[in-house]
C-alpha cells in the first residue's frame, strides 16, 4: 500500500524571537520571564489574533504564527514592534510566504525554515521579509523597504533575496551624522563604530569586512541607549592610523568601537573593543572564531555586548 500523499499549503509565516534571551536569563531569570509574559499576553496573543492568525507554538524566546494573509502577517508584524517598543526586551521578526506541512499541532516545511533564517537577518527591534513577500506587500501598505540582496540560507539551495522594513517610529533609531548639531541626546554620550580592519590579506575581502561593520552600525542603531555617528562619517578613518581620544573628539563620539576581521575558508575570526574615548580605557574586548553561518550571530553578540556593557556606565558619564 502506497504511503499517503503529503499534503501542503500555502501560508504566511511570521518567526519572531527576544534577541540576547540566554544572556538576558543569567543576568535577571525572573525580570526577563516576566517581561516575556507581559509581552505576549498584552500585545503578541492580541495582535496576532485580531489579524486573523494563530500562534503555531512557542519556542521558550519565541514563537512560530501562520497567517491566511501575507497583508495581514506584515500589518501585525509592524504593529507588534511599535507596541514592543516599550518592552525592555528586543524581538526580531522574520516574514516568509511558502509551503507548509501540518503534523500533529506545527508545522514544517521550507517556507518556515526560511522565515526562521530571515528572523536571524533582522535587525534588533526589526522586521526581515523575503522577496515574495515584499512582491506581495509593497504596493498595498504604506511601508518602506531596504534591498539586503540575496542571503544565503541555511539547507536552502536558493540564495532567497531579503528586504528590511524601515521602521521610523522606532525609538532607538538613533543613527545620526555629526555635520549637524547633535540635539536631545546631551544625556547618553554618542557612539562611533570605525571601519573592522580586513586581516585576511586578501583584498577582495573588503566589502565583507565593510559589511561586518556596517551591520553591526544598523544593530547599535535600533538600541535606545545611544546616538550612533553615521556610517559616512566613521568611514572617513578607513585605513587611517588614529589616535582614539583625536578620533571621539572629531566625531563627537564617548564611545568608540573597533575590531578586526579574518577569514579563512568557511571559518572566521573576528574581534571587536569599546573604548572610551576621553580616557582610552578598554571597557569591553572579545574574540569570536566560528564557522561563517554563524557571523549573524556574531555581530549580535557583538552589539549587545556593547550595549550592555555602555548601558551599564551611561548613567554615570557626564556630558560631553
Amino acid at each position: 500500500m502506497a504511503d499517503q500523499e503529503v499534503q501542503r499549503r500555502l501560508a504566511a509565516i511570521l518567526a519572531a524571537d527576544v534577541a540576547g534571551y540566554t544572556r538576558l536569563m543569567e543576568e535577571d531569570e525572573a525580570g526577563t520571564v516576566a517581561a516575556w509574559k507581559s509581552a505576549r499576553i498584552e500585545k503578541i496573543d492580541p495582535l496576532i489574533a485580531d489579524k486573523g492568525g494563530r500562534i503555531v507554538k512557542h519556542t521558550g524566546d519565541g514563537f512560530l504564527a501562520e497567517f491566511t494573509s501575507i497583508t495581514d502577517a506584515v500589518a501585525c508584524a509592524v504593529a507588534m514592534q511599535e507596541k514592543l517598543a516599550t518592552n525592555p526586551l528586543d524581538f526580531r521578526i522574520g516574514i516568509n510566504l511558502g509551503d507548509v506541512i501540518d503534523e500533529l499541532d506545527d508545522i514544517h516545511g521550507e517556507g518556515v525554515n526560511i522565515a526562521a533564517r530571515l528572523e536571524n537577518l533582522a535587525p534588533l527591534g526589526g522586521i526581515c521579509i523575503s522577496d515574495t513577500v515584499h512582491t506581495a506587500v509593497h504596493n498595498k501598505l504604506e511601508l518602506s523597504f531596504e534591498d539586503m540582496g540575496d542571503q544565503e540560507i541555511k539547507n536552502v539551495s536558493t540564495p532567497v533575496r531579503a528586504y528590511r522594513i524601515l521602521l521610523s517610529p522606532r525609538a532607538g533609531q538613533s543613527e545620526v551624522d555629526v555635520s549637524a548639531p547633535v540635539s536631545g541626546f546631551e544625556d547618553r554620550p554618542a557612539i562611533a563604530v570605525l571601519p573592522f580592519d580586513n586581516l585576511s590579506g586578501d583584498p577582495e575581502q573588503e566589502y565583507f569586512t565593510d559589511g561586518i561593520t556596517e551591520d553591526v552600525i544598523t544593530r547599535l542603531s535600533y538600541w535606545h541607549w545611544f546616538p550612533v555617528i553615521a556610517r559616512n562619517s566613521t568611514f572617513v578613518f578607513k585605513g587611517v592610523s588614529i589616535d582614539i581620544k583625536e578620533v571621539g573628539q572629531k566625531l563627537g563620539a564617548r564611545y568608540v568601537v573597533e575590531g578586526s576581521v579574518r577569514k579563512a575558508g568557511n571559518r572566521i575570526r573576528v574581534t571587536a573593543q569599546l573604548i572610551d574615548s576621553e580616557t582610552g580605557h578598554h571597557l569591553w574586548a572579545e574574540r569570536y572564531d566560528r564557522d561563517l553561518e554563524d557571523i549573524f550571530a556574531i555581530q549580535d553578540e557583538i552589539t549587545e555586548n556593547i550595549v550592555g556593557c555602555g548601558a551599564k556606565t551611561c548613567s554615570s558619564v557626564a556630558p560631553r
